[in-house]
Protein backbone atom coordinates (compact mmCIF):
# COMPACT_ATOMS: atom_id res chain seq x y z
CA UNK A 1 0.00 0.00 0.00
CA UNK A 2 0.74 4.07 0.22
CA UNK A 3 1.18 6.80 2.50
CA UNK A 4 -2.74 7.80 0.83
CA UNK A 5 -4.39 4.45 1.57
CA UNK A 6 -6.14 5.64 4.69
CA UNK A 7 -9.88 5.38 3.16
CA UNK A 8 -11.64 4.20 0.45
CA UNK A 9 -12.10 6.23 -2.62
CA UNK A 10 -14.27 3.83 -4.53
CA UNK A 11 -16.70 1.20 -3.78
CA UNK A 12 -19.21 -0.63 -6.36
CA UNK A 13 -21.82 -2.57 -4.52
CA UNK A 14 -23.68 -5.48 -6.36
CA UNK A 15 -22.88 -4.04 -9.47
CA UNK A 16 -24.88 -5.87 -12.06
CA UNK A 17 -25.11 -5.01 -15.80
CA UNK A 18 -26.75 -6.49 -18.43
CA UNK A 19 -26.21 -7.14 -21.87
CA UNK A 20 -29.71 -8.26 -23.21
CA UNK A 21 -30.11 -11.76 -21.36
CA UNK A 22 -26.23 -11.75 -20.21
CA UNK A 23 -25.16 -10.57 -17.19
CA UNK A 24 -21.52 -9.00 -18.07
CA UNK A 25 -21.30 -8.41 -14.11
CA UNK A 26 -23.41 -10.24 -11.62
CA UNK A 27 -23.35 -8.72 -8.16
CA UNK A 28 -19.55 -7.64 -8.24
CA UNK A 29 -18.55 -5.93 -5.30
CA UNK A 30 -15.38 -4.54 -4.89
CA UNK A 31 -13.42 -1.70 -3.00
CA UNK A 32 -10.73 0.66 -3.91
CA UNK A 33 -8.22 2.39 -1.32
CA UNK A 34 -6.59 6.10 -1.86
CA UNK A 35 -3.54 6.00 -3.80
CA UNK A 36 -4.04 1.97 -4.29
CA UNK A 37 -3.14 0.40 -7.35
CA UNK A 38 -5.64 -2.59 -8.64
CA UNK A 39 -5.54 -4.36 -11.99
CA UNK A 40 -8.18 -6.52 -13.38
CA UNK A 41 -7.52 -9.12 -15.20
CA UNK A 42 -8.92 -12.42 -16.72
CA UNK A 43 -10.49 -13.55 -20.01
CA UNK A 44 -11.90 -11.82 -22.96
CA UNK A 45 -16.25 -11.98 -21.88
CA UNK A 46 -14.54 -11.96 -18.04
CA UNK A 47 -16.98 -8.49 -17.67
CA UNK A 48 -13.35 -6.43 -16.66
CA UNK A 49 -14.17 -3.39 -18.76
CA UNK A 50 -18.06 -3.74 -17.94
CA UNK A 51 -16.63 -2.87 -13.99
CA UNK A 52 -14.60 -0.37 -15.16
CA UNK A 53 -17.24 1.07 -16.97
CA UNK A 54 -19.80 0.92 -14.81
CA UNK A 55 -17.49 2.16 -11.86
CA UNK A 56 -16.39 5.53 -13.91
CA UNK A 57 -20.10 6.31 -14.59
CA UNK A 58 -19.16 5.57 -18.78
CA UNK A 59 -22.32 2.98 -18.46
CA UNK A 60 -25.00 3.72 -15.95
CA UNK A 61 -25.05 0.12 -13.55
CA UNK A 62 -28.06 -2.07 -14.31
CA UNK A 63 -27.95 -2.99 -10.35
CA UNK A 64 -26.14 -2.10 -7.35
CA UNK A 65 -24.48 1.19 -6.16
CA UNK A 66 -21.47 3.03 -6.62
CA UNK A 67 -19.52 5.32 -3.90
CA UNK A 68 -16.84 7.95 -4.55
CA UNK A 69 -15.86 9.07 -1.38
CA UNK A 70 -18.51 7.36 0.44
CA UNK A 71 -21.38 9.62 -1.67
CA UNK A 72 -23.40 7.09 -3.62
CA UNK A 73 -22.94 8.27 -7.69
CA UNK A 74 -25.10 5.69 -9.39
CA UNK A 75 -28.25 7.37 -9.65
CA UNK A 76 -26.69 10.36 -11.12
CA UNK A 77 -27.93 12.15 -14.62
CA UNK A 78 -25.68 11.82 -17.34
CA UNK A 79 -24.82 15.58 -17.11
CA UNK A 80 -23.54 15.35 -13.60
CA UNK A 81 -21.88 11.26 -14.59
CA UNK A 82 -20.14 13.49 -17.41
CA UNK A 83 -18.83 16.66 -15.04
CA UNK A 84 -17.97 13.91 -12.65
CA UNK A 85 -15.31 12.41 -15.44
CA UNK A 86 -13.93 15.46 -16.29
CA UNK A 87 -13.23 16.59 -12.53
CA UNK A 88 -12.66 13.49 -10.27
CA UNK A 89 -11.60 11.15 -12.93
CA UNK A 90 -9.33 10.07 -15.49
CA UNK A 91 -8.86 7.96 -17.97
CA UNK A 92 -5.89 6.35 -20.18
CA UNK A 93 -6.97 4.10 -22.71
CA UNK A 94 -5.84 1.52 -25.35
CA UNK A 95 -5.35 3.50 -28.34
CA UNK A 96 -4.90 7.27 -26.30
CA UNK A 97 -7.90 8.18 -27.98
CA UNK A 98 -6.42 11.58 -28.85
CA UNK A 99 -8.00 14.34 -30.87
CA UNK A 100 -5.98 13.93 -34.00
CA UNK A 101 -6.52 18.03 -34.83
CA UNK A 102 -5.00 18.98 -31.89
CA UNK A 103 -1.21 19.41 -30.46
CA UNK A 104 -0.05 17.23 -27.77
CA UNK A 105 -0.77 20.32 -24.81
CA UNK A 106 -4.09 20.68 -26.21
CA UNK A 107 -4.77 17.05 -26.10
CA UNK A 108 -3.91 17.42 -22.44
CA UNK A 109 -5.20 19.96 -21.50
CA UNK A 110 -8.58 19.46 -22.40
CA UNK A 111 -10.75 18.23 -19.33
CA UNK A 112 -9.79 21.73 -18.53
CA UNK A 113 -10.90 23.29 -21.06
CA UNK A 114 -13.71 21.62 -20.92
CA UNK A 115 -14.23 22.77 -17.49
CA UNK A 116 -13.93 26.27 -18.38
CA UNK A 117 -10.38 27.03 -17.51
CA UNK A 118 -8.68 29.67 -19.20
CA UNK A 119 -6.86 28.75 -22.15
CA UNK A 120 -3.57 29.95 -21.22
CA UNK A 121 -3.77 28.43 -17.85
CA UNK A 122 -5.21 24.95 -19.20
CA UNK A 123 -2.03 25.22 -21.49
CA UNK A 124 0.68 25.77 -19.17
CA UNK A 125 -0.54 22.79 -16.57
CA UNK A 126 -0.98 20.73 -19.56
CA UNK A 127 2.65 21.72 -20.31
CA UNK A 128 3.68 21.11 -17.21
CA UNK A 129 2.79 17.32 -16.77
CA UNK A 130 4.00 17.01 -20.47
CA UNK A 131 7.73 17.83 -19.13
CA UNK A 132 7.34 15.77 -16.20
CA UNK A 133 6.15 13.08 -18.56
CA UNK A 134 9.16 13.49 -20.42
CA UNK A 135 7.60 15.19 -23.26
CA UNK A 136 9.56 17.95 -23.22
CA UNK A 137 9.92 19.96 -26.86
CA UNK A 138 6.54 18.11 -28.47
CA UNK A 139 4.32 20.20 -26.97
CA UNK A 140 3.30 21.23 -30.53
CA UNK A 141 3.51 17.78 -31.74
CA UNK A 142 -0.28 16.51 -33.62
CA UNK A 143 -0.64 12.65 -32.75
CA UNK A 144 0.49 11.65 -36.56
CA UNK A 145 3.89 12.93 -35.46
CA UNK A 146 4.21 11.22 -31.76
CA UNK A 147 5.09 7.83 -31.82
CA UNK A 148 2.86 5.64 -30.01
CA UNK A 149 4.43 5.31 -26.33
CA UNK A 150 4.75 9.35 -26.68
CA UNK A 151 0.99 9.47 -27.71
CA UNK A 152 -0.16 7.24 -24.63
CA UNK A 153 2.11 9.80 -21.98
CA UNK A 154 -0.28 12.56 -24.19
CA UNK A 155 -2.92 10.34 -22.52
CA UNK A 156 -1.47 10.11 -19.08
CA UNK A 157 -1.07 13.99 -19.01
CA UNK A 158 -4.65 14.10 -20.13
CA UNK A 159 -5.94 11.85 -17.10
CA UNK A 160 -3.36 13.61 -14.74
CA UNK A 161 -4.13 17.20 -15.41
CA UNK A 162 -7.10 18.09 -13.53
CA UNK A 163 -5.22 16.08 -10.31
CA UNK A 164 -8.17 13.26 -10.54
CA UNK A 165 -9.42 11.18 -7.59
CA UNK A 166 -9.42 7.77 -9.49
CA UNK A 167 -7.48 7.39 -12.75
CA UNK A 168 -8.58 4.37 -15.00
CA UNK A 169 -6.61 2.45 -17.16
CA UNK A 170 -8.33 0.52 -19.99
CA UNK A 171 -5.55 -2.27 -21.49
CA UNK A 172 -2.89 0.89 -21.69
CA UNK A 173 -0.10 -0.88 -23.21
CA UNK A 174 -2.73 -3.36 -25.53
CA UNK A 175 -1.43 -1.52 -28.94
CA UNK A 176 2.68 -1.39 -27.80
CA UNK A 177 5.76 -3.60 -27.76
CA UNK A 178 6.39 -5.19 -24.44
CA UNK A 179 9.25 -2.49 -24.19
CA UNK A 180 7.13 0.79 -24.71
CA UNK A 181 3.99 -0.93 -22.69
CA UNK A 182 6.71 -1.24 -19.72
CA UNK A 183 7.70 2.17 -20.21
CA UNK A 184 4.02 3.74 -20.35
CA UNK A 185 3.45 1.52 -17.16
CA UNK A 186 6.11 3.23 -15.47
CA UNK A 187 4.81 6.44 -16.44
CA UNK A 188 1.64 5.93 -15.56
CA UNK A 189 2.73 4.84 -12.09
CA UNK A 190 4.78 7.63 -11.43
CA UNK A 191 2.28 10.03 -11.93
CA UNK A 192 -0.45 8.57 -10.02
CA UNK A 193 1.77 8.40 -7.10
CA UNK A 194 2.88 11.75 -7.31
CA UNK A 195 -0.56 12.92 -6.83
CA UNK A 196 -2.30 9.79 -4.43
CA UNK A 197 -4.81 8.88 -7.24
CA UNK A 198 -5.86 5.26 -7.19
CA UNK A 199 -5.19 3.69 -9.82
CA UNK A 200 -7.59 0.81 -11.85
CA UNK A 201 -6.09 -0.80 -14.60
CA UNK A 202 -8.01 -4.05 -16.98
CA UNK A 203 -5.08 -5.76 -18.34
CA UNK A 204 -3.93 -9.03 -20.52
CA UNK A 205 -0.96 -8.35 -19.83
CA UNK A 206 0.18 -10.50 -16.49
CA UNK A 207 3.89 -8.34 -16.34
CA UNK A 208 1.67 -5.15 -16.36
CA UNK A 209 -0.70 -6.87 -13.34
CA UNK A 210 2.16 -7.67 -11.42
CA UNK A 211 3.42 -3.95 -11.07
CA UNK A 212 0.10 -3.48 -9.34
CA UNK A 213 -0.89 -3.99 -5.34
CA UNK A 214 -3.30 -5.62 -5.29
CA UNK A 215 -4.84 -8.33 -8.91
CA UNK A 216 -8.67 -8.55 -9.00
CA UNK A 217 -9.67 -11.73 -10.92
CA UNK A 218 -12.72 -11.71 -13.22
CA UNK A 219 -14.96 -14.89 -14.64
CA UNK A 220 -18.34 -15.18 -15.69
CA UNK A 221 -19.44 -11.36 -14.34
CA UNK A 222 -17.52 -12.05 -10.88
CA UNK A 223 -14.73 -11.61 -8.78
CA UNK A 224 -13.37 -15.10 -8.63
CA UNK A 225 -10.39 -14.01 -6.48
CA UNK A 226 -8.43 -11.13 -5.00
CA UNK A 227 -4.90 -10.70 -3.91
CA UNK A 228 -1.50 -9.01 -3.13
CA UNK A 229 0.13 -9.12 -6.62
Amino acid sequence: MTQFDNHPVLAGRGLVKRYREVNALDGVDMTVWAGEVVAIVGPSGSGKSSLLHVLSGVLPADGGEVFLGGKPITTLGEADRSLLRRSAFGFVFQAGLLVAELTAEENAALPLLLSGVPRGDALAAAGEWLARLGLDGLERRRPGELSGGQAQRVAIARAMVHRPRVVFADEPTGALDSRTGQEVVTSLLHATRQTGAALIVVTHDRAVASRAQRVVEMRDGRVSSAAAA
